[in-house]
């Protein structure tokens, strides 16, 4: 078992753009999904593909899918380097597609994270 770690993506004021889910949930949820996060930081990255806690959306694009009663939260991240990930940001959903405007945006976010570290070596072509 590999364990990973995440670190959050931020705007231009240093804000962290998942925060802004969480900050908006209900405490249930909330916990339901910072709990699945750290299950996975635990566990690993099998055992969330295992258990269907995580997805793959795009190339180097992959959800965190929590789900608490009917509501449905997904956090959307990228691997950056060796056993760092980054979750650009999170949303609410309806139904069990992701939505396109969704994965767009956690592909702007990934690059523009990703272009302030290529003078660190970090290569986007997962």
């Amino acid at each position: 078992m590999k364990k990973i770690e995440f670190q959050y993506a931020k705007d231009s004021r240093g804000n962290e753009y998942f925060f802004d889910l969480l900050d908006s949930l209900p405490d249930k949820q909330r916990v339901a999904l910072v709990t699945l996060i750290s299950k996975i930081e635990k566990y690993g990255l099998q055992e969330a593909i295992k258990n269907q806690w995580v997805a793959k959306l795009d190339k180097n694009l992959y959800e965190i899918r929590s789900k608490q009663g009917s509501n449905i939260q997904r956090g959307i991240y990228f691997h950056l380097i060796k056993d760092q990930y980054v979750i650009t940001h999170g949303f609410t959903k309806k139904t069990q597609k992701t939505p396109q405007k969704e994965i767009n945006k956690g592909k702007l976010i990934r690059n523009k994270f990703i272009q302030s570290y290529k003078l660190k070596g970090v290569d986007n072509n997962e």
